[in-house]
């Protein structure tokens, strides 16, 4: 069953079984190898963030100090072109979305031991009118969403491994952020902490 909260926020609990998460977990990690994680960090103060990312698709978000947030068809540290993203994560994407155009991003963030994600709104698309979907693998996050300006109220959502949620309509423009992992929830990474999968539609289609 799927949950209603803001207007354009969806939430799928556990649509991903045990075993989906497995094989979807196995291929993150194959493609980290060519796509390896690293520490993004912020524009202008060049602060590390508290997660480690990469991504997968034709586009990958990416952030440093000299030239901010923006897309990018390559990795910022390899040079090379990002890894495919998952025929899975494809297919939740046309199961789910209804949009007319794959996504062109899937943003892979690691959280381990105290990593969060301040609240902040996806801002550097240009195809506004795409959802943003996510899946999650791994530790419970405790995540938080608000509204259309940082000062209104927010609420937490629980994410756990296998759970999949949808920012859509008024909610594509929510603030949004995870404000702890609650480690030890999940078995599924052998190492611990969250995989965060989220998938963007990046240019307007044609």
């Amino acid at each position: 069953m799927s949950g209603h909260y803001l207007d354009g926020f969806r939430l799928w609990p556990g649509l991903l079984g045990r075993a989906e998460q497995e094989a979807l977990r196995d291929e993150v990690f194959a493609r980290l190898k060519a796509g390896p994680l690293y520490i993004p960090r912020m524009p202008k103060s060049g602060q590390p963030m508290r997660v480690r990312m990469s991504n997968f698709g034709p586009l990958g978000w990416v952030t440093d100090k000299e030239r901010g947030y923006r897309y990018q068809p390559t990795h910022p540290e390899t040079g090379r072109a990002w890894p495919e993203i998952p025929e899975r994560l494809l297919g939740l994407w046309r199961e789910l979305t209804g949009y007319a155009a794959p996504p062109e991003a899937c943003l892979v963030n690691l959280y381990e031991g105290d990593a969060r994600m301040g609240l902040h709104v996806d801002s550097d698309e240009e195809a506004w009118d795409a959802p943003v979907l996510s899946v999650s693998l791994g530790d419970t996050a405790i995540f938080r969403i608000g509204g259309v300006v940082r000062s209104d109220p927010t609420r937490s959502v629980r994410l756990a491994s296998g759970d999949v949620c949808m920012l859509s309509g008024a909610s594509r423009r929510a603030y949004h952020g995870v404000d702890r992992i609650l480690n030890g929830t999940s078995s599924l990474l052998a190492k611990g902490g969250r995989l965060n999968l989220t998938l963007r539609r990046v240019t307007v289609p044609i």
